[in-house]
């Protein structure tokens, strides 16, 4: 075939002229607005990597975002794998607005990485840092829910001065009285928590008030972190890694705080029967500093994704904004006007996405 055949050839497949240099046609989609094929694929959330530590270790975890951006390393709650943060994708727009890098390294037993008995928060806090070593991280802000507060206060305290700012989010302290299953034996222990484990269903559970019902696929995405964290490699919902971790809960005492000098915020449920509202108290007599404290009346253990828009304006170092629906448009206000906005009945508190429909 000659060059000029060739040419009208790939110009008919193309569905244009026979003209080399016409762009192809664009045709309509089926609500006759102009159709196109994307330059680039949509994400599917963030893809787990693994490496190998110093330690001999095998850390798991997750890096997403612009590799500029402020790192925040996300401390899921108990029984989450690295791919947790991707439950908080209902707002990734503004987190990638603000310029936000998430990281998470997956905990002992969970997910992709295998259970080691001997491990504790103390083993976990020098692996996140030797993977924040690895992706040329020295300073990071970090978000810890439920769960996820005994290991952001080990890591505080390990490595103070890599901490730009602290953020709690209805996070257990490893302060104060122990929780009542620490009477448990492993054994008992294991029989409470099994069945749920084995049914994400059950173990993500909120309810039917609970905000997160207005989100789309929350739910869904909930069991399917459930799923890979107890079921990713085959070990089939085995109790032993959950075990294991309620049982660091127990430890006492907690951590000495007292060489943070970073900014801590402090956010909790006044609904909460899980993590109460009066262990934000618990925190605060911990800390060296007095904290910034969010507590809201509208929400129990879901205060985290209910207000996420905050936490995610907090960790871009803008606390001194309040996010608000003003006129059906969302905003990020100056404080004092947020809370004149509010009182007036002119704003309700947080992104406009949260209002009934």
């Amino acid at each position: 075939m000659c060059a000029a055949s060739a040419a009208v050839l790939a110009a008919v497949l193309l569905g244009g002229s026979a003209v080399a240099s016409a762009a192809p046609s664009v045709p309509a989609g089926t609500d006759g607005r102009p159709a196109r094929v994307q330059d680039e694929f949509d994400p599917l959330g963030p893809e787990v990597e693994a490496v190998r530590l110093a330690s001999g270790r095998t850390a798991h975890y997750i890096d997403d975002g612009p590799r500029d951006g402020r790192p925040v390393l996300f401390l899921g709650g108990t029984g989450t794998s690295a791919r947790a943060a991707h439950m908080t994708d209902f707002f990734r727009s503004t987190r990638e607005s603000l310029g936000l890098r998430l990281i998470s390294v997956e905990r002992n037993g969970f997910g992709d990485t295998a259970y080691d008995p001997h491990l504790g928060k103390a083993d976990f806090a020098e692996d996140a840092l030797a993977v924040l070593d690895r992706l040329g991280v020295r300073k990071v802000s970090v978000i810890a829910i439920s769960g996820g507060g005994p290991y952001a206060a080990e890591l505080a305290a390990r490595a103070p001065q890599r901490i730009q700012a602290l953020h709690l989010a209805a996070a257990l302290p490893p302060y104060g009285a122990r929780p009542d299953y620490c009477a448990l034996s492993d054994e008992q222990l294991a029989a409470a928590v099994k069945d749920q484990i084995a049914d994400p269903r059950v173990w993500w559970a909120f309810p039917d008030d609970s905000p997160t019902k207005r989100i789309p696929g929350f739910a869904d995405t909930a069991y399917e972190e459930g799923a890979r964290t107890y079921h990713q490699r085959g070990q089939k919902a085995d109790p032993a890694p959950q075990v294991h971790e309620q049982r660091l809960y127990c430890e006492r005492p907690g951590p000495d705080l007292s060489r943070l000098t970073a900014p801590v915020y402090l956010y909790g449920g006044k609904k909460d029967t899980t993590v109460p509202p009066a262990t934000l108290a618990t925190w605060q007599r911990q800390l060296p500093a007095a904290p910034v404290v969010r507590s809201y009346a509208d929400t129990g253990h879901d205060v985290q994704y209910r207000h996420w828009d905050q936490i995610l304006v907090d960790l871009a170092g803008r606390g001194d904004r309040t996010v608000v629906c003003h006129r059906g448009h969302s905003a990020m206000a100056p404080a004092a006007d947020a809370r004149r906005l509010l009182a007036e009945g002119r704003a309700t508190l947080g992104s406009c996405a949260w209002r009934e429909k």
